[in-house]
């Protein structure tokens, strides 16, 4: 039986149950700091190319200001600190923030703080751009637009990012497979119990156009895909706030039966899909 990754422990759901929208929401987003090494390690980066499209769209480059809400291990920081953007990131987690300042230790224009972004002191009309790369969701819904519009100056741009499985770019059926092995093993993960805040609106643009602080923003999308064998995809499950919130017999039940399902049904080893997703809107 493979074992799960260690790291501090998030408090298990309660078996059985579903997540909630909002309060687990508050208690999974510290999760990912526990693992702030393996998270760094396994979670997937973000196509050049978005950056890219990320600089022409919102009109900045070298030497533009920006605010990074949700910075991580640098994971989006590190390309735009090379592009000569002026970061400041914010980050709850003090693991993952140690992480993405040595990875930034060559680029004097980039720092970063160990605080949420609720808790940032706004500095009004600082930033030429505000960023968010595949964190913007585990953000107060009442504070994120508000704070971001106020954070930019006149003209500035809002660009959210985040990367979400694409079933076409991977092994095919490994998805439906893998939900199957969910509701049987951690039901608590069923898809069907998953509620669709935890994760986005699924009308990102449209829901940024309603914030009424933004108008309706300019959309790109970049496919990739990366291959992992049944330990490399165990690694990543472990860095998942879901999968880290079970409580240990589960999670070691969960983890045994995903590693035999890509090692016998998939030779022991799977293809996993990506769409990087970008969205940039200018402030009203």
């Amino acid at each position: 039986m493979r074992a799960p990754p260690t790291g501090s422990k998030a408090t298990p759901l309660t078996k059985g149950t579903a997540l909630s929208a909002r309060g687990d929401q508050e208690r999974l987003r510290s999760t990912f700091d526990g693992v702030a090494s393996l998270y760094d390690e396994v979670r997937p980066g973000y196509p050049e190319r978005l950056f890219d499209d990320l600089a022409l769209l919102s009109g900045t480059g070298p030497g533009a200001r920006a605010l990074e809400i949700g910075c991580g291990t640098g994971q989006a920081t590190l390309p735009l600190a090379r592009r000569g953007y002026h970061l400041l990131g914010v980050e709850l987690g003090a693991n993952l923030a140690a992480v993405a300042r040595t990875k930034l230790a060559d680029h004097p224009n980039a720092r970063v703080l160990a605080c949420s972004f609720e808790e940032w002191p706004l500095e009004e009309e600082a930033f030429d751009l505000v960023v968010s790369a595949t964190a913007f969701h585990w953000v107060d819904p009442r504070v994120r637009y508000r704070k971001s519009a106020q954070a930019l100056r006149p003209g500035g741009s809002l660009a959210l990012v985040w990367n979400r499985a694409d079933p076409e770019g991977g092994s095919e059926g490994f998805l439906e497979a893998l939900e199957d092995v969910h509701r049987r093993e951690a039901p608590e993960l069923a898809p069907e119990r998953r509620p669709p805040s935890l994760d986005r609106d699924a009308d990102k643009a449209g829901e940024m156009e309603r914030s009424g602080f933004f108008g309706r923003p300019e959309e790109r999308v970049h496919r990739f895909a990366v291959s992992r064998d049944a330990e490399g995809y165990l690694r990543l499950l472990g860095t998942f706030s879901s999968h880290r919130a079970l409580d240990e017999r589960t999670r070691l039940r969960l983890f045994a039966a995903v590693g035999r399902l890509i090692d016998e049904e998939y030779g022991g080893r799977v293809i996993d899909g990506y769409r990087s997703e970008l969205y940039v809107s200018r402030k009203r």
